[in-house]
């Protein structure tokens, strides 16, 4: 492929997004002039298809752009290109979706509903503006634009999640405001930071120079802690499992399988991974492996307690990216394993990706299920929880591939904890079937939607695109390996427990969600405590920060009270200085008359 088509496809897959949002205030426009039209039209379903196309026919290059921001620098590489492509294909078919999961906004905006004709113009408007976030920080080498596309995405999506309105949606995006803003917060420093002590402006010097900084560690720590909002590092996950419930189902599935992993691109971008030079992070990589096997199973504990499947999976994915965040955290702790690592990294995003993003859509199908016998659509909606759990396709060879590594690099312990957490991951995802079977004989009772609609098109599509996802991946570059049949009791062996636990647990409690010390844990955990403790600390500490308040008023009043008497003191001045200088002449002649007078009679 010639430099100068790369170069189109790469600005047409930036590009194209955003012409599909300056495109939709004139769909307003015609709108209010009485022509209604449905803003989410198979036009605006193409907004990945540019990015599709490059991930796929793509090859690898760079894109310079000196005009752009500090300098743009845009590359696609082997590991980008696998990220660009499970991304675009999940937005894609999300978006495809969309239109069909909207249709009931569709309906009540063309029966004169304002409010329904406004969420669905800013759910057109605010799609592709997320998407082209997401889409510039895979592809961007330069510092600027990384930060640029990380954040449009960030707060874009803040208008997803909120879409309904209600009061739980209002709370969700409450909580992913205030976590966003923080994480945000973090980033900037730490890529300030390095870039003022490095002087570089690409992520590849960023990296490259950051073992060797004298505080290198601490700018390590704040973009871990930062990029570890958005991938949902433990205790700062609180966000996901109250974002993800409230936002509409295809926005949940963008975010659970796609906008999260840009935390983990972030580590991969910006951390000393596989530096020789980068001895001294190995304590960060020894507190990124703790907190991420926390996480993995910490989650997974939490998440068989809720009673919405989409709560269950946000918590399920606080889960998994737990585990990718200890095998991050082993690559800066061993910087030789990382070269074997990195491709499982990547493999294991982008399983989680689509996999993750069929259970999202599949939450939708059980509300609303397709003309299929029913033990197709159970068998549909089981099959990529078992790929997700490691039994088959793209989850079994992922977890052959990270074992394999590990296993070379003289970690057996961590992969057994790492199989502690994928039993974890097949009680969670044993909840979320059992609480879909719960909700799908009402949605039987309500209709059946036609297999070629919108939704079930889109889901069976993205299905086959998971479990084939090892058959189409080598394409793109990366190659996963099977495992032989000898290793196949040691990674079945956490699934087979995890169903067993399923069983025993679903009979001795009737189905009903599991409780801690007797109460029943809502999605959100910790955010509940806190909010309660910010709130009590608000209403004791009022009347003091009222009385403070007071203090600081009286405070400035008297400083405002002193400048203004001594600006008239100044007045004064200035108006005697007049005086005189319009006198001087006069008082002048006085005073050589008083002191010729004054000689006079001295001699006298």
């Amino acid at each position: 492929m010639s430099q100068e088509i790369f170069a189109v496809l790469m600005i047409a897959a930036l590009l194209w997004p955003l012409v599909l949002v300056l495109r939709q205030p004139l769909m307003t426009a015609l709108t209010a002039r009485g022509e209604v039209r449905f803003p989410l039209d198979s036009l605006w379903a193409t907004a990945p298809l540019p990015a599709l196309l490059l991930a796929l026919l793509g090859a690898d290059g760079s894109l310079s752009l000196s005009a752009w921001l500090l300098g743009g620098v845009w590359v696609l590489d082997e590991p980008r290109r696998v990220l660009l492509a499970f991304t675009a294909l999940l937005w894609l078919l999300s978006g495809w979706y969309a239109r069909g999961y909207l249709a009931g906004e569709r309906d009540r905006a063309n029966a004169g509903n304002g409010a329904a004709a406004s969420r669905l113009a800013r759910f057109a408007l605010l799609w592709p503006l997320t998407l082209s976030g997401n889409l510039l920080l895979l592809v961007a080498e330069d510092i600027a634009s990384f930060y640029l596309g990380f954040a449009v995405m960030t707060f874009a999506a803040y208008g997803l999640v909120i879409h309904s309105g209600t009061r739980d949606a209002l709370i969700g995006g409450r909580a992913y405001l205030i976590m966003a803003v923080l994480g945000e917060g973090l980033i900037l420093g730490g890529l300030l930071w390095s870039v003022g002590a490095l002087g570089t402006l690409t992520l590849s010097g960023l990296r490259e120079g950051l073992g060797n900084l004298e505080h290198g560690v601490w700018i390590g720590v704040l973009l871990w802690l930062g990029f570890g909002v958005k991938a949902g590092v433990a205790g700062l996950h609180i966000w996901l499992p109250l974002a993800h419930p409230v936002a509409p189902t295809p926005a949940s599935a963008v975010l659970s399988g796609a906008m999260i992993k840009a935390g983990l691109v972030g580590w991969m971008a910006t951390l000393p991974l596989g530096e020789s030079a980068a001895s001294a992070f190995a304590d960060l990589g020894r507190a990124m492996l703790v907190v991420g096997l926390v996480g993995a199973i910490g989650a997974a504990l939490l998440g068989v307690c809720q009673r919405h499947p989409k709560a269950v999976l946000a918590y399920s994915s606080v889960s998994q990216l737990g585990m990718l965040a200890a095998l991050v955290g082993t690559g800066l702790l061993a910087p030789a394993m990382w070269p074997a690592l990195a491709p499982a990294v990547v493999l294991f995003a982008a399983h989680h990706g689509l996999t993750k993003g069929v259970l999202f859509l599949g939450v939708g199908i059980g509300e609303h299920p397709p003309r299929l016998p029913a033990w197709l659509l159970a068998l549909l909606l089981t099959l990529p929880a078992l790929s997700l759990a490691g039994v088959l396709g793209s989850g079994l060879a992922t977890k052959w591939a990270f074992k394999a590594a590990l296993y070379e690099g003289d970690h057996s312990a961590l992969v057994t904890w790492l199989s502690l957490a994928a039993v974890g991951t097949t009680l969670l995802m044993a909840r979320t079937l059992w609480c879909q079977w719960q909700g799908e004989g009402q949605a039987r009772r309500d209709g059946l939607v036609p297999l070629a609609a919108p939704m079930p098109l889109a889901w069976l599509l993205l299905v086959v695109s998971a479990l084939t996802l090892p058959l189409w991946l080598p394409a793109l570059g990366l190659a996963p390996a099977w495992p032989p049949r000898e290793e196949l009791f040691g990674l079945w062996w956490p699934v087979l427990l995890g169903v067993a636990l399923a069983l025993l647990v679903g009979w001795l409690t009737r189905g009903r969600p599991l409780r801690m010390a007797g109460r029943r844990l809502p999605a959100g955990d910790l955010w509940w405590p806190l909010s309660r403790g910010l709130s009590r600390l608000w209403v004791a500490t009022g009347p003091w920060l009222v009385r403070l308040a007071a203090a600081k008023t009286a405070w400035v009043a008297w400083w405002v009270a002193l400048e203004e008497a001594g600006i008239s003191a100044l007045d004064a001045l200035g108006e005697r200085e007049t005086w005189l200088r319009r006198h001087a002449a006069v008082l002048m002649m006085l005073v050589a008359v008083g002191l010729a007078l004054a000689l006079l009679f001295s001699t006298a």
